[in-house]
């Protein structure tokens, strides 16, 4: 496999699942439909579009329609918008969503002060990332925010940090000042910003980077060694790709995470 499209495919605990996750962000709506285990189609859309989730869950629903034991289960940052979307599921499926946090355990132990506070999403992304690679490892998120997480060799989360995303930093600068342009993330083209633009852009990609790779070493001080870093999110790919500092990038990791916290509920229980 390639350092940037590592397959996360081989959780045995996910194994004859048929199950439709949906991972509601503060950006966008992703679904993965997951038949007998494998992740087979991937679906994502605009939280601010959503006359398009109807026809976008059924179509995500249906390999599994007529399956024995077909669920439904999510993960949401977003309370405004998970009770819309569980409507929607249930008109669109007939069965009403299973949320990791609250009829689903979280499949990770939260080490943080204050454990309730902590996103759900960052837990799934870490879960999901040492359930393949079961040691100690970083997960970037890099979406609306941009946070990096890391867990030790026991799988236990210890926390992590949360920053600004590229997109809210490029509207910043551009609401915020007088004369700066509002600007696309995009790898820099030149080794030095000699444009207003160029300059906007290198600050946001290697501010980023520079976030990351001085969390990773204080992470891995407090470690006793380097963690292999996992990056996700929608700016991953922009921001991480071909840079050796990350060990994969893999753009679904959150819906993994929330099959694994589904499979492992049922196996818990039986059910």
């Amino acid at each position: 496999m390639d350092r940037d499209d590592r397959s996360y495919d081989c959780y045995s605990h996910l194994m004859d699942i048929h199950v439709l996750v949906i991972n509601v962000g503060n950006s966008r709506l992703a679904m993965g439909t997951f038949v007998a285990g494998e992740l087979q189609q991937v679906r994502r859309c605009s939280i601010k579009h959503p006359e398009d989730w109807p026809q976008a869950i059924a179509q995500a629903w249906a390999p599994l329609e007529g399956k024995s034991g077909a669920a439904v289960a999510g993960a949401s940052v977003n309370p405004q918008v998970q009770d819309v979307v569980d409507q929607v599921v249930r008109n669109a499926t007939g069965c009403a969503v299973q949320w990791v946090g609250r009829d689903l355990e979280v499949p990770v132990r939260n080490r943080t002060d204050l454990p309730e506070q902590t996103g759900v999403d960052r837990l799934l992304g870490v879960a999901a990332a040492y359930e393949q690679l079961q040691k100690a490892c970083i997960v970037v998120d890099a979406g609306t925010a941009v946070t990096v997480n890391v867990c030790n060799d026991q799988g236990e989360f210890l926390g992590g940090a949360i920053a600004p995303g590229a997109a809210a930093q490029l509207q910043a600068l551009h609401e915020l000042t007088a004369k700066l342009p509002l600007v696309t993330l995009a790898a820099p083209s030149s080794p030095i910003g000699q444009t207003t633009e160029q300059a906007i852009r290198h600050g946001v990609y290697h501010g980023i980077r520079g976030l990351v790779k001085e969390l990773a070493e204080h992470y891995a001080t407090h470690l006793g060694r380097w963690p292999e870093i996992i990056a996700t999110g929608g700016d991953a790919t922009a921001l991480f790709e071909g840079w050796e500092l990350i060990h994969a990038i893999a753009p679904d990791l959150t819906l993994y995470g929330i099959a694994l916290a589904y499979a492992e509920h049922h196996i818990r229980h039986e059910s």
